[in-house]
Formats: C-alpha cells, structure tokens, sequence
C-alpha cells in the first residue's frame, strides 16, 4: 500500500452504508430557466457539486429520514469536531514540509533547492516531466535538476511541490466511490487553486491561496472512508441537509488535517473561515471554490455554465471579476495538457 493510500483506504472497503454506484457521469441536474437567471444560492451548488463527484441521485428539499439522522449521529462521533484521529493520516515525507518553508525565502539559492528536492525521487521526476513539457522546450537540453529548477522558476516549482503532495491524496481510492470521485476532486483542486491565484492578487500571497484552493476539499474522501467502514444499513436517498452536513463534517476534517500537515497559517485561518469569510483569503477561497465547481459541472453538462451564484463574491469580488476568473479557468482547462509555470 503505498504512503497516501492510507489516508483514503487501499484495501477492499467494509461492508457499511451502500451509496449509489459511481458512474462514468453524473447524473445531469439539468437548471430550470429562471433559476440560472435569478441565481442559485451558493449552498444549492455545493449540493450539486456533492452529488456530481460522487454520482449520487438529485433529491427533494425534505426532512432527513431517520435513518439519515442516525447515519449523520454515528459519521459526527467518529469524525465531527476534533474527534477524528489525526495520528491515523499519514504525515507529509519530511522533505515536503522543509520545501514548502524553503520555497517561502526568495533567496534560497537553486543548489539548496536542488539538494532537498534531490532527497525525494518521484519529485525529481515530477520535474523534469514538467520542465520537458511544451510550455518550457528550450533550445539546450536540461544538463541538471539545478538547471530544471532555475528554468522552471520559483512560482512554478511551488506549484509542482504542492500538486506532487495533493494529487495522489485526492486520486486514491476514496473507499466505494472509487476513482471516479477522486478524479473528479483533483479537477476540482487543480481549478479551484489556480482561481484562488487569480483572484488573490493584491489581497494574499498567491503560493498560499494555490495551497489554500488545493487543499479545500481533502477531507470529503476521508469522511466517504468513514460511512463506508464504519455505518451499517443503505441510503436510498440522500437530502439536501443530509450531504449539507456531511460537507459540514468533511470540511471540519479538511482543516484537522492541514493543522496536522502543518500548513501555513494563513491557509489554516483560511479554511477554518470556510462559512463565515471575513479575510481577505477568505473570501478568495470561497469564491474560488464556487467558481471551480460551477466551471467543472458545467464542462460535464450538469450545470448551466453562466449559472449566477448567489454570494459567489464573498462581498469582496464584483460580478465583472468572477465573470472574468471563470473565463480565465475555460482557457486554462481548455485541454488536458496542464503546465505549472502560469502564476504571476
């Protein structure tokens, strides 16, 4: 079982609660006219969104059943809180953490760099595979992992090292969703990180909103592993409140886990903010989020692109910057070749 399997499960799940099966799509919710026109609030979305990553049926706005209500009772004693044990997530490789640090001091010069990545051979391989993509073809071949690390540049570097630690989280088998859910969580990450770079611009440091944008979402595959293990009986239906507080719960696991990743404060004020976004990083990761999530479902046809959010800006960003920002993510993810060197 490699490292990070363990955070999502490796083995065959438990028997537990059976959702429904992951599909190859999500279920269309097709939007009705003068709702897209109105706007959707942003929870509506949200839901949406829940239901697309896990191939999960549309439901009606109605009360939990009650078996709903005890599966959320047993999901908040194991994971609600602070009660989740975070001894059970795997710690980061000790050269991840120095290089999230190191990659904060701009004069850290490129053979300090070169000799902690060095330490860390899928990283070095995540680096020249980039370095050797399209968008930095050079004339001279790379002689070294110095030169690759120069040419690629301290914003880009930053990206790669924060993409080779959330990737394989995000890919692993999250328990009966299987890898559909976790591709789909990835695109949702690898979007909302660089619309959070976009919108932070003159608000946070943009390394710390990509970190913030990657890492929003990292604790629904751990709450998914949760209901799979642990829970017994099947939902046929699942309401609004019911994936309302599952997300609740997932999100309070997302920043259990960055504190235990010991991410930078700014992204641990950040994502602790999620409901209320008061700072300015804040209120970019929310924005962010919602702007991924809408631009990713509508690439699958599940929601209306130009679809209004409700509260999208977070009152800080105008309808003008987020058209904007969306537009900027259907030319970044126009195709599948994706490159790490784009951050102003």
């Amino acid at each position: 079982m490699s490292f990070w399997a363990k955070l999502f499960g490796g083995a065959a799940p438990a028997p537990g609660v059976r959702m429904a099966p992951t599909a190859t799509r999500a279920v269309p919710l097709p939007l009705e006219p003068e709702t897209a026109a109105q706007g959707l609030p942003a929870a509506a979305v949200e839901d949406r969104f829940f239901r697309f990553v896990f191939s999960l049926p549309a439901s009606a706005d109605i009360a939990p059943s009650e078996r709903e209500q005890q599966a959320l009772q047993r999901l908040d004693d194991i994971c609600g809180g602070d009660r989740y044990d975070v001894r059970s997530l795997p710690r980061m490789p000790t050269v991840l953490p120095q290089l999230l640090r190191a990659l904060k001091n701009d004069d850290l010069n490129g053979a300090k760099l070169a000799e902690l990545i060095g330490r860390d051979p899928v990283l070095v391989g995540e680096i020249m595979r980039v370095i050797g993509s399209v968008a930095y073809r050079v004339v001279q071949p790379i002689t070294s992992l110095q030169h690759a690390i120069v040419l690629l540049g301290q914003v880009g570097l930053r990206q790669v090292v924060s993409m080779h630690v959330m990737k394989p989280i995000l890919l692993a088998n999250a328990g009966m969703f299987g890898q559909v859910a976790g591709q789909r969580l990835w695109d949702h990450a690898e979007r909302c990180a660089h619309a959070a770079v976009y919108l932070s611009k003159g608000l946070c440091d943009p390394f710390e909103a990509h970190l913030a944008g990657l890492v929003s979402n990292t604790g629904i595959g751990a709450v998914a592993r949760a209901l799979d293990k642990e829970l017994s009986g099947a939902l046929a239906v699942y309401t609004p409140q019911f994936i309302a507080s599952v997300a609740r719960i997932a999100a309070e696991l997302t920043l259990q886990a960055a504190r235990y990743w010991e991410l930078p404060p700014n992204v641990l004020e950040a994502l602790a903010e999620r409901g209320t976004a008061t700072l300015p990083m804040s209120q970019v990761l929310h924005a962010a989020n919602l702007a991924a999530m809408v631009e990713l479902m509508s690439e699958h046809q599940t929601i209306e692109r130009d679809a209004v959010i409700e509260g999208e800006g977070a009152g800080r960003f105008t309808p003008l910057q987020l058209a904007r920002c969306r537009q900027d993510l259907r030319r970044q993810f126009a195709s599948n070749e994706q490159t790490y060197g784009n951050i102003q």
